[in-house]
């Protein structure tokens, strides 16, 4: 299984990324080897993440979420699935 993930970094950001295996992946993160971005802004935490089939399925659904404003993203991470659409007109509040 494949998974697109979403980190909270130690100043509040968020990495967006991708993994064929989580749990190595995020080993990885909380040592401070996962990406310069993230070793950068320890500690870092796990809050959100889908799993997927493939791996290319994770990667397109990281790169999407990637393009997302904070407020989006943080809709995602507490599963308020119905404000997405409102998130994502243009303009929306960040």
């Amino acid at each position: 299984m494949a998974h697109m993930y979403i980190l909270r970094c130690g100043d509040g950001s968020y990495y967006v990324g991708s993994a064929r295996n989580l749990d190595n992946r995020m080993q990885q993160h909380f040592l401070g080897k996962g990406s310069t971005y993230t070793s950068k802004r320890m500690p870092v935490e796990l809050v959100y993440a889908e799993e997927y089939e493939r791996i290319a399925e994770a990667y397109a659904r990281e790169k999407q979420v990637q393009g997302w404003s904070r407020a989006k993203r943080e809709a995602l991470i507490e599963q308020r699935y119905r404000d997405l659409p409102a998130l994502s007109r243009r303009g929306a509040q960040e």
